[in-house]
């Protein structure tokens, strides 16, 4: 069977070396610095050091001379031309060459790791519990299993999909031994037939690339869903027209969206502004008493220390900036709420490898303390929580607009008091006689979660990213409507996770913000944080205009509802079952 996605001949090279790597681990040799440069990677950096040093206090000492002697420094001898050509050549290797990987995870490691340090993004972030599971890059590397005594690719689709139903097979190696992701996703969407009775062939399978998830976005792959994606615009915000896509199974929230849309473009546009940008990340971790977490809690928000802590979490990468740590004690127990800049990217995996070299520091400092968890849910991550209503995580953003009273009565068929009294009962009023946290508006996690999936972002984040007020006030002497939403905790990205998915990727390239900003890291994810607000905006408008006119009902019926003819369907299904008895 031809695949249209096989795994491309490259990816499967990665895996070789990665495979390389960890046979050269756990036969006790040194890793090496390249192909190209066959040595121990310790000893090659300290090499290139001395390299760089005595070649620095060779010329540094030469033009001396030359300067007391009037000589031109740019007149050189063919020693001082060598001792150029070396110094350049271990500035290249250690700072890009071979040896960045190595010398950013050398820094604070022990004598005793040094010697077998690995590449560090392979690596999940190791706990301080001894009895942890190991980095799965020095587990045992895997072995090609076999069946009906030749390699598992070998056998048929139907022989493999048996034997992974009857767990001769484990269904997570598919990919690896076969070496053909669409092929893997076919192999276990058969198995999973054959293990529930029940037929898939619904699923779609074929005209998706499956290796582009491999590792990053989905486990255990069986097929894709089909989402519908409309588009909502013009969207006239900050002076830049943009179309929205949104991916969504209800009907009526598109065609909403865009109507609030036009509103706001006949009404001169929209305005956002960008209130903060941070990741945050909250470890928590135990003393033997309260009194000893204390004194972390004072080390960590110390000003004098905040440089150091710093230093050592921003080394995880060249994006992650600390920005602030904030903690807070239950009893003997510390949570520490670490804030930072992730440039383009959403930034959990990148808060995440800071907070990791932050309490590897710390276990210095503070020997007996005991991490309990990376993530201690003061984050807070996924989950409504009035930290991130109050404080913010992510992109906090304002959008705002006023809305003529003539578009308000001729588009939105509603009028201004109408809209703001609306608001207060409703928004405002209702939302906290429910007891709302973060939920003070009418639909915002609908345009929010239809954005989300166009564009690749972590749908789950739709909870905290959905936090919103909205508010609406007469304007311009009472006759115009103006409009404002306030969301706190906007979690996007726009490199990294299902973004660089082939059609999440045509979506956000749609909007101009695809990958990251090489002018100014960060730009990107912000300008899609205040569309996705822009977009609120419109969606908040339309939806209280039909609410205020009483239209909701009447438009769902006639967008949201089946064209079939269900009395015909129950009367057929009816006679089926009359002539079966």
């Amino acid at each position: 069977m031809d695949h249209p996605y096989p795994c491309d001949e490259k990816s499967c090279m990665i895996f070789s070396d990665k495979q390389a790597n960890t046979k050269r681990m756990k036969s006790g040799k040194l890793l090496l610095a390249s192909d190209a440069l066959p040595l121990p990677v310790g000893l090659t950096n300290k090499l290139f050091l001395c390299i760089f040093c005595a070649a620095s206090y060779f010329l540094l000492g030469r033009w001396s001379d030359k300067k007391k002697a009037g000589i031109p420094l740019h007149s050189l001898s063919l020693l001082e031309i060598i001792a150029v050509i070396a110094q350049i050549s271990s500035i290249i290797y250690l700072w890009g060459f071979f040896g960045i990987v190595y010398v950013q995870g050398y820094i604070g490691k022990g004598e005793d790791e040094r010697e077998t340090i690995i590449d560090t993004s392979m690596m999940v972030p190791a706990m301080s519990n001894p009895s942890a599971d190991p980095p799965r890059s020095v587990s045992a590397p895997h072995t090609k299993l076999l069946l009906n005594d030749q390699m598992l690719r070998e056998n048929s689709n139907e022989d493999i999909a048996h034997a992974v139903a009857t767990g001769k097979v484990p269904s997570y190696v598919l990919e690896k031994d076969l070496a053909d992701c669409c092929r893997a996703a076919s192999v276990r969407k058969l198995a999973v037939e054959m293990m529930t009775g029940r037929s898939l062939e619904s699923l779609p399978l074929i005209g998706f690339d499956y290796a582009s998830v491999l590792g990053q976005c989905c486990e255990m792959v069986i097929g894709h869903i089909q989402i519908p994606v409309g588009v909502a615009g013009p969207l006239l915000l900050d002076g830049i027209e943009y179309m929205v896509p949104m991916a969504t199974t209800e009907g009526c929230l598109v065609a909403s969206t865009n109507r609030g849309c036009k509103a706001i473009l006949l009404s001169g546009g929209a305005n956002s502004i960008l209130l903060q940008d941070g990741m945050t990340r909250a470890p928590v971790v135990r003393f033997a008493s309260a009194s000893r977490a204390a004194e972390l809690k004072f080390f960590l928000e110390n000003a004098e220390n905040l440089e150091t802590i710093a230093m050592v979490f921003n080394k995880s990468s060249r994006f992650a900036r600390l920005q602030s740590v904030q903690c807070s004690l239950a009893g003997r127990n510390l949570y520490m709420r670490f804030k930072c800049s992730t440039g383009d990217a959403m930034g959990m995996n990148m808060v995440s490898k800071g907070v990791q070299n932050v309490l590897d520091y710390v276990q210095h400092v503070f020997p007996d303390i005991e991490i309990v968890s990376i993530s201690g849910n003061y984050c807070s991550d996924k989950k409504a929580a009035a930290i991130n209503w109050v404080q913010g995580r992510g992109k906090s953003v304002v959008c705002e607009a006023v809305i003529n009273e003539e578009i308000v009565q001729k588009v939105l068929k509603t009028s201004v008091s109408a809209l703001v009294e609306l608001n207060n009962l409703k928004n405002l009023t209702g939302s906290a006689v429910a007891g709302a946290l973060g939920g003070f508006n009418a639909h915002a996690s609908n345009i929010v979660s239809a954005v989300f999936l166009a564009t690749g972002q972590d749908p789950a984040q739709n909870v905290e990213s959905s936090h919103c007020i909205t508010l609406m006030e007469p304007a311009r002497n009472g006759r115009d409507l103006y409009i404002s939403v306030t969301m706190p905790s906007v979690e996007v990205g726009t490199v990294g996770g299902g973004t660089q998915l082939a059609s999440q990727a045509a979506c956000l390239n749609m909007l101009g913000v695809k990958g990251a900003n090489m002018e100014s890291p960060g730009a990107n994810a912000q300008r899609l944080a205040r569309i996705i607000a822009g977009a609120v905006l419109a969606g908040e408008l339309s939806l209280m205009s039909a609410l205020a006119a009483g239209h909701l009902v009447k438009s769902h019926m006639k967008y949201n509802r089946s064209t079939k003819n269900m009395t015909n369907l129950v009367h057929d299904s009816l006679k089926e079952k009359a002539k079966a008895v």
